[in-house]
């Protein structure tokens, strides 16, 4: 491009001043006035022109370059946003030192607290229930934070975790409190540095809790914490929660159920604190320091952590109700086989309870050592039922919540399990979860067995409604077919528990807990 030059003199013309008219000077007045050509040097005025032109020019090439080099550098940064203010700070610094020292902290103090508000204003607060997907709302990344994806390290649960470098170190903010329509709970994030006006925040470890169903049926509940301990036994075991934050739908909910309140005490070593936000302002957001986000429950982990986590939840409830681990170095230990019969009152419970255990009393005589017990599960405390699991070496129990409690068993244990008429065609898949607990939690499922027996649903096309009729029916028994099984499982039992025990060997009392 054609550069200005700045020329030395200007040439300026002027007019004369209209003559006066007299007397003496009226014979000029015909005269035409003559032009007067003045040379004026305005070389100091241009050469000043010319010198601030060429200095706004390489302020503007020094800013666009400091702006390119600061967006090149940051991009890569999961901390970007901090690295902004702080190369700010050094440009402020640089730019602003000529002016003083009191006036380049001020002018520093004051474009540090401009990027501030920036970062504050972009924080976006979505719906922590997405409506989009409501059709789909446990698949894929789910309704529930739905912009986010999730994280698996080493076989261990899908989670999300704030600040990482996932969430490009922001942490976690809610403004969710509302306990009955989820669209109305929101999540956003935000850098520690720039959090939400009004924001509270909450020091230390808070685990939220996605479930798809409640918190207090057993097997529901410990779905949804499972995957906690298996990320806190991947971490070593280091920090426990300082609190609970629990949804359901996307709806905030105040309180676990008892057994599994102090399933998790045991574990974390800690009471369990659910926090539901009744001392924060309404519409106040609250934000976190350290965050991790289930809501998959123990969908995507391996076997092998699965089990490994089982272990530290059976190690850990053991120890809170001070249960010491059967010593089996005298022989005569070795060769008792435990027999639990787990059963229900009113929905799938059985029909002709008497003759059930009658069956089971008679073959467990037949097998030297055998000792059965026989106890109704709402009958027992927390750590009634960890001690009773601790020493079952066989289950047989009707479906239900209570089976949950398998997992406490040794490994290797074996569960018997029965069902109401319907259940096979009707219940889907559901039917099945305790035959993969028993498999994730190292335990041998010895099968199912579905009365045969009963009315048939009227309306055969209509899973949903038949589903209803059938789900707490009562279950009837089969003489010859439950003498049999509970033969072959005592017997297989004993095999085994003979096979697996190491002469003088003694286990402590309370060990340690395998973790990390």
């Amino acid at each position: 491009m054609a550069q200005a030059s700045c020329p030395d003199q200007v040439e300026i013309r002027t007019s004369s001043p209209p003559p006066i008219h007299t007397r003496a000077s009226s014979f000029k007045s015909s005269q035409r006035p003559r032009p007067t050509t003045v040379l004026f040097s305005v070389y100091t005025a241009n050469s000043f022109v010319c010198i601030l032109a060429t200095c706004f020019l390489l302020f503007l090439l020094f800013i666009l370059s400091q702006v390119s080099l600061l967006y090149s550098q940051s991009t890569p940064s999961s901390q970007w946003p901090l690295s902004l203010m702080h190369r700010s700070q050094k440009i402020i610094l640089t730019t602003s030192s000529a002016i003083g020292p009191d006036a380049a902290t001020a002018a520093r103090a004051s474009k540090l607290e401009a990027v501030e508000e920036r970062l504050r204003d972009a924080v976006t607060f979505l719906p922590l229930k997405d409506l989009r997907f409501a059709d789909q709302p446990a698949d894929g990344h789910t309704w529930f934070m739905s912009s986010l994806n999730d994280t698996s390290i080493g076989g261990g649960p899908q989670h999300l975790r704030f600040p990482s470098e996932g969430s490009k170190g922001r942490v976690l903010c809610l403004r969710g409190r509302d306990s009955h329509d989820g669209s109305w709970n929101y999540y956003a994030l935000a850098w520690p540095e720039a959090l939400p006006r009004s924001a509270t925040f909450m020091s230390g470890l808070t685990f939220v809790s996605y479930n798809h169903y409640d918190y207090h049926n057993l097997w529901h509940g410990l779905s949804t914490v499972f995957p906690f301990v298996a990320w806190h036994q991947g971490e070593g075991c280091l920090r426990p929660p300082e609190r609970w934050v629990l949804y359901h739908w996307g709806e905030l909910r105040a309180e676990m159920g008892l057994w599994l309140s102090k399933l998790m005490e045991g574990t974390f070593g800690k009471p369990t604190f659910v926090e539901v936000f009744d001392k924060i302002k309404e519409d106040s957001p609250v934000c976190f320091e350290d965050a991790v986000v289930m809501r998959h429950s123990e969908a995507g982990m391996s076997r092998e952590r699965m089990i490994e986590a089982y272990d530290l939840l059976r190690c850990s409830a053991r120890r809170y109700c001070n249960l010491s681990s059967e010593v089996n170095g005298d022989g005569k230990k070795r060769n008792t086989i435990r027999l639990t019969l787990l059963l229900r009152r009113r929905g799938r419970s059985f029909r002709n309870e008497s003759a059930v255990v009658g069956i089971f009393r008679r073959e467990c005589d037949k097998v030297e050592g055998c000792r059965l017990t026989v106890v109704h599960s709402d009958d027992l405390s927390f750590c009634d039922q960890v001690k009773l699991m601790s020493k079952t070496d066989v289950l047989a129990s009707p479906n239900g919540a209570q089976l949950t409690n398998l997992f406490l068993m040794d490994q290797n244990s074996s569960v018997m399990e029965f069902l109401p008429k319907g259940w096979l065609r009707y219940a889907g898949i559901g039917q099945f979860v305790y035959r993969w607990l028993a498999g994730w939690s190292g335990m041998r499922f010895e099968g199912a067995w579905w009365d045969p027996v009963g009315e048939e649903c009227p309306y055969p096309e209509d899973v949903a409604r038949c589903f209803d009729i059938y789900k707490d029916g009562q279950i009837g028994h089969n003489e010859t077919h439950f003498s049999e099984w509970t033969a072959k499982a005592l017997s297989e039992a004993k095999l085994r528990k003979i096979g697996e025990a190491v002469p003088n060997k003694k286990q402590d009392p309370i060990g340690a807990c395998a973790c990390g």
